[in-house]
């Protein structure tokens, strides 16, 4: 039976988080997963808020997530001021915390997205990560000219259920992921559908992330500048 829908901690330009922080968000997918349901997770930042007030598919794909995360220093102020105790936790943050909890759960994972070659490194970075527990029930690439809603997303959608998985990291940057995420739900795929961005990328070494002291002080913005 599906869980019911978590509580929105505070609304940043309408649009609700839900979870407080990396912690809660693991423990809720973990939660989702195990029960079978089919269910997104977004990490709201600036560049969505931008989007969302012009492309209806994302606006729509958003209304349908049930974990959301405050992405990036503005929006976790913005929410703080509704909700104490919220904290930062982007799509490449969860990635590690979740990979764990997924592999002691037992819960298989599919990668979705980005390139072969990055997501076979990524999947072997993981497997390290994990002392080889986690389950990488499968991996795909789409095609640059990937629809989230035509007959390449329909075959992925395919793969994806045929390979058993009830998570899955889908990393094609916003919004082709969450407009993806959701297509897939309306599809009847009973999956966790996790929106991670570069993540994949991050993990393979294929691109670099700022430093922690950056990212702790919102001052990625200046490391993508310099």
């Amino acid at each position: 039976m599906a869980l019911a829908s978590p509580e929105v901690l505070a609304r940043v330009d309408g649009w609700g988080v839900t979870a407080q922080n990396l912690s809660t968000a693991v423990d809720a997918i973990i939660a989702r997963a195990r029960a079978g349901d089919a269910f997104a997770v977004f990490t709201l930042n600036l560049d969505h808020l931008v989007k969302l007030r012009t492309n209806k598919r994302f606006a729509d794909a958003y209304q349908q997530a049930e974990i959301v995360t405050a992405d990036g220093w503005p929006i976790v102020l913005l929410a703080r001021a509704q909700a104490s105790g919220v904290e930062r936790a982007t799509g490449a943050d969860l990635i590690q915390p979740l990979s764990e909890a997924a592999a002691e759960a037992r819960i298989p994972v599919f990668l979705f997205g980005t390139t072969a070659d990055v997501m076979a490194n990524a999947g072997r970075e993981l497997g390290h990560r994990t002392d080889g527990a986690i389950d990488i029930a499968g991996t795909l690439a789409p095609s640059a000219n990937f629809d989230p809603e035509g007959p390449e997303a329909d075959a992925a959608i395919a793969r994806i259920r045929a390979s058993g998985a009830r998570l899955c990291y889908v990393a094609l940057g916003a919004p082709k992921q969450e407009i993806f995420s959701a297509y897939a739900r309306r599809k009847g795929l009973a999956c966790g559908m996790i929106g991670v961005g570069a993540a994949l990328d991050f993990l393979a070494g294929t691109q670099v992330r700022a430093p922690k002291f950056f990212r702790d002080n919102g001052l990625e913005w200046l490391w993508r500048l310099g």
